[in-house]
């Protein structure tokens, strides 16, 4: 991902610029310089969406504005690579079909990641594909790594953003400020310190996840992440999905059925487009 910030000009500031004038903002031409006017404009869609309010398009900010802000020439070898070697099974035109409302920007993007990590972990099969794809649309909406939305699930009224997990000993959080510093995040919304602490050592990350969270919101680590999730769920995920048992297998994962409506129909979209391959 490539960081915007004023004085920047070509083709991604021109995308940036088309974005925020298709949400509303002051855009008046869309001309490939990052200038005062586009700047302001990123203020405003950064305070909007209780980011940092300083004209800069980093990671958080283009998470939230989910658009392609890559130097074209890096990323197609990267994609083509992964592409050739891995997503063969279920590569990202099929993808791109199951999850037509999502862009296919970031489908393009994040999918060969995702397959990438799935094979690391030896669950590079039909199942756990459809169960990552599913997984990805219902968590993120967008098909990218996401920063958790602030709701009335995580933060109680007049309360400070995500107060009600501060002392949720279940996520092994300690108090103010664990609840934000830990908040969920990537493909899978990986929340807790608890979490954090010991999927980045199953990663071997020793305790770098949990003394840097913003780490899981990094693709490649996010793809690792929910890959590792799933496998340490894999016989309970298998058994479920055996059974069609679409609710127990988003449980797993989830541990209720938060957008459990959207997950079996997005299994169940891939499942017959996958098997008509």
């Amino acid at each position: 991902m490539t960081t915007l910030r004023k004085g920047h000009k070509g083709l991604l500031v021109k995308r940036l610029q088309k974005q925020l004038k298709a949400l509303g903002y002051p855009i008046s031409a869309v001309d490939g310089i990052f200038g005062d006017e586009t700047e302001h404009a990123v203020i405003l869609f950064q305070r909007d969406n209780r980011l940092d309010d300083d004209g800069i398009v980093g990671r958080r900010t283009h998470s939230e504005l989910a658009i392609e802000l890559n130097p074209i020439d890096q990323m197609i070898p990267q994609q083509t690579e992964l592409k050739d070697s891995l997503v063969m099974a279920c590569p990202n035109s099929l993808v791109v079909r199951i999850c037509h409302d999502s862009s296919h920007a970031n489908i393009t993007e994040n999918w060969p990641l995702l397959y990438a990590s799935l094979d690391k972990f030896h669950l590079a099969y039909r199942e756990m594909f459809l169960m990552t794809i599913a997984t990805v649309y219902v968590e993120t909406g967008r098909f990218a790594p996401i920063d958790e939305h602030i709701s009335h699930y995580n933060t109680s009224p007049n309360g400070h953003p995500f107060d009600k997990y501060d002392d949720r000993n279940d996520l092994g959080n300690t108090g103010k400020p664990d609840g934000a510093r830990y908040k969920g995040r990537g493909y899978i919304q990986l929340t807790g310190r608890a979490n954090y602490y010991h999927i980045g050592h199953q990663l071997g990350l020793g305790d770098m996840l949990e003394q840097d969270p913003e780490r899981a919101n990094d693709p490649k680590t996010a793809a690792d992440i929910l890959a590792c999730f799933l496998k340490n769920k894999e016989s309970r995920i298998k058994a479920a999905l055996k059974d069609n048992d679409l609710r127990d297998a988003r449980k797993a994962v989830n541990g209720g059925s938060h957008g459990l409506t959207d997950f079996k129909r997005i299994y169940r979209l891939g499942l017959q487009l996958l098997s008509a391959q």
